[in-house]
């Protein structure tokens, strides 16, 4: 390209070119299927991701587990928050799976988007999860802000009928169960598959 300052612009992460966009680094999920999927090959090491679900316990979760076990393991490690889970994070349960209990940080409060404001921005965390009823745009714009602060990926789950509702999110994923694991279509992302995603656990 002969002009260098256009050249350098389109390379900024925070420009969405449709599904040319730039590189931006990116976490394996665990899952070869979905990291084929996803743009860059995985989960954006700072980004917000939405998760969207028809209802709570349909295996979404169990998608993060495999890049919170990574993350928990980095040395030196950040915290992995976690904002108004609907239950209890069963520490037994995460150490089996290879997430380090001592590294999760739990919140309960009733203002979640702003508790996951406050842990995105702090630099202290390498992820935050929020379970969040409703969201506008505006406070959905601030989480994606804070994630560039801080150098953290944030994960918010929320209903599927938010679907048609705008957001500025790096990712927007809709997750159904199916059989054995479950199937992602990719609702906005910066390039990646087209094609609904089967994402199969213990495999």
């Amino acid at each position: 390209m002969s002009n260098p300052r256009l050249a350098r612009l389109l390379e900024h992460p925070a420009l969405w070119r449709g599904r040319s966009a730039a590189r931006v680094p990116t976490w394996s999920t665990g899952y070869p299927a979905l990291d084929a999927g996803l743009p860059g090959g995985g989960w954006p090491r700072a980004g917000l991701v939405e998760l969207l679900t028809p209802r709570l316990g349909i295996g979404e979760l169990h998608l993060l587990i495999p890049t919170l076990a990574r993350l928990a393991g980095l040395a030196p490690a950040r915290w992995i928050a976690w904002i108004a889970p609907p239950l209890e994070p069963y520490a037994p349960a995460l150490a089996a799976l290879g997430v380090a209990p001592d590294r999760q940080l739990v919140v309960r409060t009733h203002l979640p988007l702003w508790a996951m404001e406050q842990a995105l921005g702090s630099g202290a965390c390498e992820a935050v999860l929020a379970w969040v009823a409703d969201a506008r745009p505006r406070s959905l714009r601030r989480l994606q802000l804070a994630t560039g602060r801080g150098r953290t990926l944030g994960f918010v789950f929320r209903d599927l009928a938010s679907a048609h509702a705008a957001s500025p999110a790096m990712l927007r994923l809709s997750v159904a169960p199916c059989g054995d694991g479950v199937e992602v279509a990719l609702l906005k992302s910066r390039g990646g598959s087209r094609e609904t995603i089967r994402v199969a656990y213990g495999r």
